[in-house]
């Protein structure tokens, strides 16, 4: 998580160094999960596999715990550090640590409930990635009427069946994440645009209608941006397009309108990237009174601006979707120019790629959101079905899963937990 600290347990020279007093050496683990305990050093061999390795879930000020690579193979295999609740270099739980240099060490040592453990020695290391949420939800639609019934995805990414609608019934909305581990849903069509959002907790469960606050429309997009925080942008209010945004603080509340940087637009979608970041994707520009698919792209930093168009790459569509994967990449999949089901993936750079050949039903009015941490799922749509397509953590779509739910388009999702 930091840069350079001091030397390590095991020198550059191989030479071993006086270890801090106290510490209990424990037998070389090798499996892939080790529950780590306070004043204990462990020899950590990853030849086989990745060891993830959860921390006590509670500690006291000068707590010490040293794990080391035994057969330096972290840099083919990893140690992940799960911080079990307490903070960790003052990162708290929603960030797992990743050690992946070969021949590391790392020492830590409990400071307080503020910063939580700190490595007094990790050499070189890899910055953390944005652990993402675990479960998702795919919420309101069209379908044969509007709708408010939501569908929980599990982290396996299974979803289930229908949960009573709360707030009003609605389609053609965006939802994003805030908060760390909860989300929100906003805007619409409910046959006239609206401007209100719901909140949902980290168990899913979704609130009441907010007032709408900001220029109320359809066809939005929105996306995380830094760690907490969450954008919605774009729409169309029936003859109007925008390219505004409204941002969302980390206690989800929706802020007024920020002026229009891009092309104006609806129908696209957003997801995240490079862990903190976020990019607004593809639309519908309803250019002189005819319609006009675009392929362009709008980056939003980690301070939630938002970039300028970047000039299109793959097939320009609308009514598409987009979701995270692998941590730090994104996927745009699907839409409407004719229904496709091609996809484009996005780098931890923020690059769009090249249209990926589909898999799955062509369709469009679909939406789609992270699960599992780091895999995705695209859901619904125009096919009429409620099927789903899930996301590797390597940005792989598979082929169709049975739907489960009121079928239904132009739905909203994000994830939680």
């Amino acid at each position: 998580m930091s840069g350079t600290i001091g030397d390590n347990v095991y020198r550059a020279s191989g030479v071993v160094a006086a270890a801090s007093a106290g510490i209990s050496w424990q037998s070389v683990t090798t499996g892939s999960t080790l529950t780590a305990v306070a004043g204990n050093g462990y020899p950590i061999d990853t030849t086989s596999n990745a060891c993830t390795i959860t921390l006590p879930a509670s500690a006291s000020v000068g707590d010490q715990i040293i794990f080391t690579d035994y057969d330096r193979t972290w840099g083919t295999n990893e140690i992940v550090i799960d911080s079990n609740g307490l903070n960790y270099q003052s990162r708290d739980d929603s960030w797992d640590v990743e050690y992946s240099t070969d021949g590391q060490s790392v020492h830590i040592v409990y400071m307080d409930a503020t910063n939580g453990w700190i490595p007094t020695t990790d050499d070189t290391v890899t910055d953390a990635p944005f652990k993402g949420n675990s479960e998702g939800i795919f919420g309101f639609g069209y379908g044969p009427s509007f709708t408010a019934v939501t569908n929980l995805v599990s982290n396996t990414g299974v979803v289930a069946t229908d949960v009573a609608g709360v707030g009003t019934a609605r389609t053609y909305l965006a939802a994003c994440e805030y908060g760390g581990d909860k989300g929100i849903f906003g805007f619409g069509d409910t046959g006239s645009r609206v401007g209100m959002t719901n909140l949902v907790s980290n168990a899913g469960v979704v609130a009441s209608d907010v007032a709408a606050v900001g220029t109320v429309r359809s066809g939005s997009a929105a996306c995380r941006y830094g760690t907490d925080t969450g954008i919605f942008g774009f729409g169309k209010d029936g003859t109007s397009y925008y390219g505004m945004t409204n941002l969302v603080s980390n206690a989800g509340v929706v802020a007024s309108d920020v002026a229009a940087v891009g092309t104006a637009r609806a129908g696209l979608a957003a997801c995240e990237y490079s862990e903190d970041k976020g990019i607004f994707g593809f639309g519908d520009d309803y250019s002189a009174g005819a319609g006009t698919e675009v392929d362009i792209t709008n980056l939003v930093s980690n301070a939630g601006v938002v970039a300028s168009d970047v000039t299109g790459v793959g097939t320009a569509r609308y009514e598409l979707a987009a979701c995270g994967y692998g941590y730090d990449k994104g996927i745009f999949g699907y839409g409407n120019g004719s229904a496709v089901s091609m996809t484009n993936l996005v780098s931890n750079t923020g690059v769009l790629a090249s249209d990926v050949t589909g898999v799955g039903t062509a369709r469009d009015s679909l939406t789609a959101t992270q699960y599992g941490y780091n895999k995705g799922i695209f859901g619904f749509g125009s096919a009429g079905s409620g099927s789903t397509n899930l996301v590797s953590n390597t940005g792989v779509v598979a082929t169709d899963v049975a739907g489960v739910g009121t079928s239904r388009t132009k739905p909203g999702a994000c994830s939680f937990n």
